[in-house]
């Protein structure tokens, strides 16, 4: 017996019983109204069913009815047809999304749901676990931020790493991008990107993964006394890094995440993407605007904790190891030879400490101090102009290091000083 005939019976029952003290003047209409939960003009023309057509006039005579706002046959059949066709495996929420947009569907979300399951083209979700409190978001933008890498099979064949930076406040994605392999570079390079476009913000929330902290101990304390590249970086700018000891700690990062790796590898597919370089042209213009459309929220407050910084980026947004001269004036550095070109300031730089700069795309630069005496290729040759990441030339970086632009041809002796008088270009040996 179905739900709606016990339903039906049980009112049946109840209602004989109050028509039959009615009857007996026990009642008022009134008061029987009031016995039964429903309106004295309900409850009127109930007893006048009743009277004229016994107990089934009081069955509700919309059961077996088909609905007139039922959905025809046809569109039934055209959702199931898309759904196992051209939206496979696509969860209910984000097919629904796919049907308003591109086939101008106009039935809500719940009768979608309710049909796929009918159907057994979904299950209904399990029951949530047990309650666990949320941490409050941030109050204002800038003022924390996650990063974090998901490695996933994003495009079919191909397992790539996914970085992610977004704000804690309204979970806005500032910077995603694929890369091989989530690493120091991937994470100077989402910082970066941040930085320049927002601004430099409070606080980093991150796993303690080798590029963010050192941990002396598997699954221990970090060393906050011993930073990696990053959180020395993070640290030159007046950034607070936050280290997450669980993923429950960072659950808004790995949220999301799941509904990337459930999206975002059907987008790809849907629009025929198969390389690196096209899915992460494809996730700057065209994912992300409709992801942050979608599931961003405004935050708490309207002001914004993001400062415009306007210093040089690229030099502390890199990797720095210190090294020494040696007696040819030259820096070894990953089994290249960096040479020291002449300098009308000093004679020679032997046995001089000095740091290397490794940049995101693989240029380098040696300083001693705050000075650039020499920028290198990714092979360790010299090289006198090249753009700097981020559009910066490096001309004019070269003017900065005390180059005043003329090209000055001059013989160097590596280990001793120059003998020209005249100005030396530290970008041409």
């Amino acid at each position: 017996m179905r739900r709606t005939d016990r339903l039906q019976g049980l009112r049946l029952m109840k209602f004989e019983e109050v028509y039959e003290r009615t009857s007996r003047a026990v009642l008022s209409a009134e008061e029987a109204a009031e016995v039964l939960g429903v309106s004295e003009r309900t409850f009127r023309r109930w007893r006048g069913r009743f009277e004229a057509g016994g107990a089934e006039g009081l069955y509700d005579r919309r059961l077996g009815r088909a609905s007139a706002r039922r959905a025809p046959v046809d569109e039934v059949a055209r959702v199931l047809d898309l759904h196992k066709t051209h939206y496979k495996g696509f969860t209910t929420k984000h097919f629904h999304e796919k049907l308003v947009e591109e086939h101008g569907f106009g039935l809500s979300y719940n009768w979608l749901r309710l049909t796929l399951q009918a159907h057994g083209r979904v299950t209904p979700a399990p029951r949530r676990g047990v309650h666990r409190r949320k941490r409050p978001r941030r109050p204002m933008v800038g003022m924390m931020l996650h990063q974090d890498g998901s490695t996933h099979e994003w495009v079919c064949g191909q397992i790539w790493d996914l970085i992610v930076t977004l704000d804690d406040a309204t979970s806005e994605i500032y910077s995603a991008f694929f890369v091989d392999e989530e690493g120091t570079m991937s994470s100077l390079r989402a910082l970066r990107q941040v930085i320049a476009e927002h601004g430099l913000f409070c606080a980093l929330y991150a796993d303690r993964a080798s590029h963010y902290w050192h941990t002396p101990a598997a699954g221990g304390k970090v060393d906050k006394d011993n930073p990696t590249q990053v959180g020395r970086a993070l640290a030159q700018l007046g950034i607070e890094l936050i280290p997450a000891y669980s993923p429950q700690a960072r659950g808004r990062s790995e949220r999301m995440f799941a509904t990337l790796q459930d999206r975002l590898p059907k987008e790809l597919a849907l629009a025929g993407i198969t390389t690196m370089a096209e899915a992460n042209r494809f996730l700057a213009e065209v994912y992300l605007p409709r992801h942050n459309a979608r599931f961003a929220r405004p935050p708490e407050d309207a002001g914004s904790a993001f400062v415009p910084f306007a210093g040089n980026l690229e030099d502390i947004l890199c990797i720095h190891e210190e090294r020494v001269v040696g007696n040819d004036n030259t820096v070894r550095y990953n089994n290249r030879i960096l040479q020291i070109p002449a300098d009308r300031h000093r004679h020679h730089y032997v046995k001089t400490r000095v740091r290397v700069h490794e940049y995101p795309d693989g240029t380098l630069a040696v300083f001693h101090g705050p000075r650039c005496l020499a920028r290198y290729s990714p092979e360790g040759e010299p090289i006198t102009k090249v753009e700097q990441p981020g559009g910066v030339n490096r001309s004019d970086v070269a003017k900065a290091c005390g180059y005043d632009g003329q090209r000055q041809a001059v013989a160097h002796i590596p280990t001793g000083p120059t003998t020209t008088t005249e100005a030396v270009n530290p970008f041409v040996t």
